[in-house]
């Protein structure tokens, strides 16, 4: 292995470009600090809007920004691609792409990946939604599933391809749930001749007794409630068994579905495990109150990634962009004073999760939101939930492209981004002839 460059004044490493990742940047681009931001991919991406891109509404680029753009005119930040494979921490050195990196400072803000409570061969058949990379396989299915549907003329085969199974009755799983239906119903009911796709079903699986369990009850109810109107299958207290290629199993009763999504956990990244200290069940560090590891105050865990209880409600910080957002914020505070003064004090001054609110939407038009205890529904819902999900994007092109595409969504219901990339071979029981009928007049 070789070993990184000289450190230069106090060496920041931070580890993942997700929303922690980037606020701690953002808080040291003017400390005079050499700052090294890694990750796999070269881009920020907005995941609160990944299922947009996963249903054809947005692009990938209309929700991700290269992050040497975003750093561009900040020469103390430096970009590297690489994969971590392991933390030393008392070595304080990182091992990214058989290199070396040291370090003074360290955040580790890497995020979550899928969890299937044990039952990792799922996967392959029920894609979760974490990543760019997962969202475009998604739309792929989709898309799939009703060109498949068009041409087969076997009817199970049919309806099974017409039917979505979406595991997870969170956020994800009621924003991607009612986007499919939306899909089905108002934008693509009239680009198919051999098929009604307003007959698609779209299941949507809890174990729990309600969706959204995190929302007041009262919420909870209406986002059920919108989503039936849609047309979406709601069922509660329903565990899934068995996933395989054709279908699911809930309980003893089965349901042949060639779509199966997984909205139904996370788990911590695999990098955590590398660093030899106490985790929780989901995998997660568990941080002191300031968010630095016990017996290592220079090391950081920020985001997805940490477990922390907010002092002052004893709850555990949720894993959501804006706690990401200000755990970031918080770090870079503490490595900016203590680098500033060149004193580390006895006792810092713990992270507080200051609560702005949950939001969820259903479709268009359709969302709930909880801000500072006051409860919206419906369109004023969704408008809310519009701007700020607009307003955190990180560039000025991707909020303009964002709304515009919103906006001739909501016009016209058509979204712009169908498109089904990648290598693929349909699965099709029985073709249909696709022969050219012969016109009765000759003269045609």
């Amino acid at each position: 292995m070789t070993s990184a460059r000289p450190i230069y004044r106090a060496n920041v490493l931070v580890i993942g470009a997700g929303f922690a990742g980037i606020r701690v940047c953002q808080g040291l681009r003017h400390v005079g600090v050499n700052v090294a931001l890694v990750d796999r991919n070269n881009y920020h991406v907005f995941q609160p809007l990944l299922y947009q891109v996963a249903t054809a509404a947005l692009s990938p680029a209309d929700i991700a920004f290269p992050i040497r753009r975003i750093f561009r005119r900040h020469k103390n930040i430096e970009c590297v691609l690489a994969n971590v494979d392991k933390i030393d921490l008392v070595r304080k050195c990182v091992c990214a792409n058989e290199q070396e990196i040291d370090f003074d400072y360290l955040v580790i803000a890497a995020g979550a990946t899928h969890s299937y409570f044990g039952q990792d061969q799922w996967g392959p058949m029920a894609p979760g939604l974490k990543t760019i990379d997962d969202a475009i396989a998604i739309r792929r299915r989709i898309l799939l599933a009703y060109e498949e549907a068009e041409n087969e003329m076997d009817e199970e085969s049919r309806k099974a391809k017409l039917t979505f199974v979406v595991v997870g009755g969170g956020p994800t799983g009621v924003e991607l749930a009612g986007s499919l239906r939306q899909i089905a119903v108002e934008e693509i009911s009239k680009d198919y001749h051999n098929i009604d796709t307003k007959t698609a079903r779209v299941i949507l699986i809890d174990a729990n007794e309600r969706v959204l369990k995190s929302f007041h009850p009262k919420l909870s109810a209406r986002a059920e409630k919108d989503l039936k109107k849609l047309g979406v299958e709601v069922l509660l207290n329903g565990r899934v068994t068995h996933i395989d290629e054709n279908g699911v199993k809930i309980g003893d009763m089965r349901v042949e579905a060639n779509n199966v999504f997984w909205a139904a956990g996370v788990s911590a990244a695999p990098i955590a495990r590398t660093l030899g200290v106490e985790l929780d069940r989901a995998g997660r560090v568990k941080v002191n109150p300031d968010l630095s590891i016990p017996g290592h105050p220079n090391v950081f865990v920020a985001g997805d990634l940490a477990s922390v209880i907010d002092p002052r409600t004893n709850e555990p910080v949720p894993g959501l962009a804006p706690a990401a957002m200000q755990m970031g914020v918080h770090v870079a505070k503490i490595i900016r004073q203590e680098i500033q003064s060149g004193v580390r004090p006895e006792h810092r001054i713990p992270f507080k999760y200051f609560d702005k609110g949950t939001m969820a939407t259903i479709g268009t038009t359709r969302a709930i939101a909880d801000i500072w205890g006051w409860k919206f529904t419906g369109f004023i819902a969704w408008l809310m939930w519009s701007l700020v999900h607009v307003m955190f994007l990180v560039s000025f092109r991707s909020k303009l492209l964002v709304m515009l595409n919103w906006v001739f969504t909501y016009m016209f219901h058509s979204s712009g981004a169908r498109l089904i990339t990648g290598e693929f071979k349909p699965r099709i029981r029985r073709f249909r002839d696709v022969t050219p009928r012969q016109s009765a007049d000759p003269a045609a």
